[in-house]
């Protein structure tokens, strides 16, 4: 009984349900997308599909990335007692979880239209693409980017038929936000990545990864900021969009002395960060 429960805390683990802020910073921008597509009436249908796809695909996600990574983890101190790394899941029983995720993905994205089912494909090619992008590109954050902001054309196509000018605002929007915290997230890796060889745009940015960070968290919020502009959102907006500001403030503090405690801090309030985005949408729509 005892080995059960440690097998099953060890597959929990893989699959980062004892640590659910990735399901959240993919959860937020799903969210302000059902929310914005349908003027704030969001079919339930579509809501649960979209939030079960969210948790199952981050999920696969966290299991495919460790499959790849498992030969680099155990040489990062951050990663070293991953599930992979120490063998205590086995790489066909991480295969085989994989697949049934993927299998759950698939059922649910069956529910949804044709065009929607397509795009879900992408989307999957770059949740496997990941992973892999550290070891040929200095922008790995950008393909993170890419498959995090995903979900937005997939619930814009569902709900609206189409993509629009707000589909893409908000898709390069919610881009330039991954980028920055999962920079700050790489900030915490820095040194044993330069020692393997593992590539990142926090060691791509170098000494200059504040100012760049802080541009680009600045440069999500004009756009979200347009956005509201738009749709002639009040006054209400703006002031929420504000406190989103002063947490880019927050995290510029943080990680100021690249120590790796406080950067993994400005990464997790991003967190508080995308739930002010959905919550300023919130209040656009039902003011």
């Amino acid at each position: 009984m005892q080995n059960i429960l440690i097998n099953v805390k060890s597959y929990i683990s893989l699959m980062r349900l004892d640590r659910p802020v990735g399901i959240m910073l993919l959860l937020w921008p799903t969210l302000i997308a059902l929310w914005l597509a349908s003027n704030g009436q969001p079919n339930v249908r579509t809501l649960t599909i979209f939030v079960l796809g969210v948790i199952i695909m981050r999920t696969a996600g966290c299991v495919i990335n460790d499959s790849a990574d498992r030969d680099i983890d155990p040489f990062v101190a951050r990663t070293k007692h991953r599930a992979l790394a120490t063998g205590a899941v086995s790489v066909h029983g991480a295969k085989l979880l994989f697949v049934v995720l993927i299998g759950m993905a698939f059922i649910l994205v069956m529910q949804l239209s044709t065009t929607t089912i397509y795009l879900s494909l992408i989307g999957l090619a770059l949740v496997i693409a990941y992973p892999y992008a550290k070891r040929v590109t200095n922008f790995p954050q950008v393909v993170l980017g890419l498959a995090f902001s995903w979900s937005i054309p997939m619930v814009y196509v569902e709900v609206l038929g189409k993509l629009n000018l707000e589909a893409v605002l908000l898709y390069i929007s919610n881009l330039l936000w991954v980028v920055a915290y999962d920079t700050e997230y790489a900030l915490v890796d820095i040194e044993d990545d330069i020692i393997i060889g593992v590539k990142s745009t926090a060691i791509a940015f170098g000494r200059y990864f504040k100012p760049i960070i802080l541009l680009l968290q600045l440069a999500s919020l004009f756009g979200f900021a347009y956005i509201g502009f738009r749709r002639n959102f009040i006054g209400f907006y703006y002031v929420g969009l504000s406190l989103a500001v002063i947490l880019t403030i927050y995290q510029q503090v943080l990680i100021k002395n690249r120590e790796p405690v406080k950067c993994m801090q400005a990464f997790k309030s991003n967190n508080i960060w995308g739930m002010v985005i959905f919550l300023c949408c919130c209040l656009g729509l039902y003011s």
